[in-house]
């Protein structure tokens, strides 16, 4: 069973006290200082990146979870970030590519487990043209480039759980992919 990861907090982050009250599965409150804190969903993008002939960018995870399997490229948005320049910024951190252009897709709820914690996550999923593939490389988390026709996509041969169900959708709808 999957736990909420506030639920091995023991000590209040603001002011240390023990003996804090687990309130509503996704809170905790800390009866001495009385901070109420809730671990609220990340926000995360994940990129379907064409070039102009069509071909799909994929990329082969070189970390856990999911290791060896095949990922789209994106990550967390950070901190004072908005979606759309978090996209930007992570097909420039994986693949040292430009989007030419963005296009929000759908998002999907997931579970995305880091250093022994699910985090809860919001994925968001864009649809982004490049010129060309030209000097992408395989960057940060990425550890090989996989070009392939969007008809050749396989769900099992991806490793995470929000992204297989990207996937099956765009398997499902191939105009998902199409320029509008």
């Amino acid at each position: 069973m999957i736990q909420h990861p506030l639920s091995s907090f023991t000590f209040c982050p603001r002011c240390g006290a023990s003996g804090l009250e687990h309130i509503h599965g996704r809170a905790i409150h800390c009866p001495k200082c009385d901070l109420s804190y809730y671990h609220n969903v990340a926000a995360a993008v994940a990129c379907f990146i064409l070039d102009e002939e069509g071909r799909l960018l994929t990329v082969r995870r070189s970390r856990e979870p999911a290791r060896g399997t095949l990922d789209l490229p994106g990550g967390f948005v950070d901190p004072e970030e908005g979606v759309e320049s978090a996209v930007v910024r992570e097909l420039r951190e994986e693949t040292a590519l430009e989007a030419k252009s963005v296009r929000m897709l759908f998002s999907l709820p997931n579970i995305y487990p880091y250093s022994g914690i699910d985090v809860y996550t919001a994925d968001i999923f864009y649809r982004v043209e490049v010129a060309s593939f030209e000097g992408a490389q395989a960057l940060d988390d990425a550890g090989e480039l996989v070009f392939l026709r969007p008809e050749e996509l396989r769900a099992e041969d991806f490793g995470l759980r929000s992204i297989r169900t990207a996937i099956e959708r765009v398997i499902a709808d191939p105009s998902l992919l199409e320029v509008k």
